[in-house]
């Protein structure tokens, strides 16, 4: 964990840096549906012809972000979309269908876990409005481990 901090420049948010250390780095049964996966990896079908992500530079969003309905010509969301993908998370996993979770570890919005999927962003966490349960890593997990819906809220 110290070795990976180091090579990217960054210090891991907790509780997401005590459970690697100490519980586990990775985890087959979820969350999310296809598992956890290890610090230094990426999911399977996450592609290798992606840009190299770099975790120290800012996650950009601060709130829910769907590009497939944003107005601007797609050259001007283009970019903001790599950041979104590639700048200041880590990926925890995925659910299936391009749908990935990020732990936000650079930006406003350090600590806060992200449902990043093809058509858009949306931060995880009661104060946000999509579910009934508590914001960043650990309220994810407990959230997952209640065996909830991820976007449970009315």
């Amino acid at each position: 964990m110290h070795a990976f901090e180091a090579e990217h420049g960054i210090v891991l948010p907790e509780p997401y840096r005590t459970f690697v250390a100490e519980i586990c780095d990775g985890s087959d049964s979820g969350p999310p549906g296809y598992g956890l996966v290890p610090l230094a990896e990426l999911p399977g079908d996450w592609g290798d012809d992606r840009p190299r992500r770099v975790l120290a530079q800012p996650f950009p969003l601060t709130k829910m972000w769907m590009w497939e309905e944003d107005p601007r010509p797609q050259e001007e969301v283009d970019p903001v979309l790599e950041q979104v993908y590639d700048h200041g998370s880590i990926v925890l996993g995925t659910d299936g269908c391009a749908m990935y979770w990020h732990l936000i570890i650079s930006g406003p919005h350090r600590g806060h876990v992200w449902q990043i999927s093809g058509e858009g962003a949306v931060p995880f966490g009661a104060e946000f409005g999509f579910t009934t349960g508590n914001p960043g890593f650990a309220g994810w997990v407990r959230h997952w481990a209640a065996g909830k819906p991820w976007f449970d809220a009315a």
